[in-house]
């Protein structure tokens, strides 16, 4: 399918999907005219790249358990350090909300102060 396509199936725009491809979360192959070619596959790994996304993960994370995913939601195949690398994200995702508090409190702080 071309790339047109492929947004109109998951509502992600052309140049999103060019990103993705870019920072190597989605393959493609050019045909001869120069234009994208995405298999049927593409839907779900742009579907689980969103998901994951949606959790907070970067691209480049997201790019290092891609292989393990299964399913659009996704689950996943707990591959070789799998469980390190999402473990690793949630304790990063923990420490700046906790930084963030910080900082509120901080800020709430000088709100009180007539």
């Amino acid at each position: 399918m071309l790339i047109g396509e492929l947004s109109r199936r998951t509502g992600v725009s052309p140049r999103l999907l060019r990103y993705y491809e870019a920072q190597g979360l989605l393959d493609t192959r050019r045909g001869r005219n120069g234009y994208r070619y995405y298999d049927e596959d593409s839907v779900v790994t742009v579907r689980q790249v969103r998901a994951l996304l949606k959790a907070g993960l970067s691209t480049e994370v997201i790019r290092s358990v891609l292989p393990c995913a299964r399913g659009e939601r996704p689950d996943f195949d707990w591959c070789a350090d799998l469980w390190d690398i999402l473990n690793g994200e949630l304790a990063a995702m923990d420490e700046r909300i906790d930084s963030l508090q910080r900082s509120r409190g901080a800020l709430a702080d000088y709100l009180a102060q007539p």
